[in-house]
């Protein structure tokens, strides 16, 4: 659905689930000259969290450490940029995409 929903608003799509030792990245994009690595995050409600809320440090850091070996081993030289695309709903129902660029920077090592 998040993949679905990048392509439709002019996202190439150039991996998804790609790991990195223990760690993954959801969906690697491009679109404008710039790398984009998103990390999806879904929720049935959001009656106590928010999806994008669930992001925290520690997962910050292992999606940098996922991207700076993407970047390298690709020998990427594009601008990057981290976006979260969260998505609230249940299976049977509506579902509501919240997608927000540039939702956080790497932690300075």
């Amino acid at each position: 659905m998040a993949a679905r929903y990048l392509m439709d608003n002019g996202y190439a799509i150039l991996e998804r689930d790609w790991h990195y030792q223990r760690r993954d990245l959801d969906i690697i994009a491009s679109k404008d000259g710039m790398l984009v690595i998103v990390e999806v995050r879904t929720r049935s409600n959001i009656n106590y969290l928010q999806p994008e809320e669930s992001v925290d440090y520690h997962k910050i850091k292992s999606i940098s450490i996922a991207a700076n070996a993407y970047v390298k081993g690709h020998r990427v030289n594009a601008s990057l940029r981290f976006d979260i695309i969260a998505v609230t709903g249940s299976p049977g129902a509506k579902y509501h995409i919240n997608h927000i660029p540039d939702a956080f920077y790497p932690p300075a090592r």
